[in-house]
């Protein structure tokens, strides 16, 4: 039985590269992660931070209410507060059917 070797997922990274995710500032990944609570990097003795991948889903979440549907923070604070399990199965769905569309882009390129 020939060895595979398995693919590694990073359990952290860096703010660099979660700007570069969502092509923002790393000022903005800052001042999102002082206004939302949901956002908790850990940080190491010299302060840098690394965000998990639920701090990713959860920065995607608020990327998606503010800057993809225009809801103002003091908006998505409260929809995030009242009710979180609702947007984020929204949010899912919202990104199932992208996901759909782009496969579905691809095929009838291919055509």
């Amino acid at each position: 039985m020939p060895y595979k070797e398995k693919k590694v997922e990073k359990l952290y990274y860096t703010i660099g590269e979660v700007a570069k995710m969502f092509n923002v500032n790393t000022s903005l990944v800052r001042f999102w992660e002082k206004e939302f609570d949901i956002i908790n990097p850990k940080k190491n003795k010299k302060g840098n931070r690394f965000f998990t991948m639920k701090d990713i889903t959860n920065f995607h979440i608020i990327y998606h209410l503010v800057k993809e549907r225009g809801m103002t923070l003091k908006g998505t604070k409260k929809k995030l507060k009242e009710n979180k399990e609702d947007t984020i199965n929204n949010f899912e769905v919202i990104k199932t059917l992208k996901n759909i569309k782009e496969l579905l882009l691809e095929i009838k390129k291919d055509l």
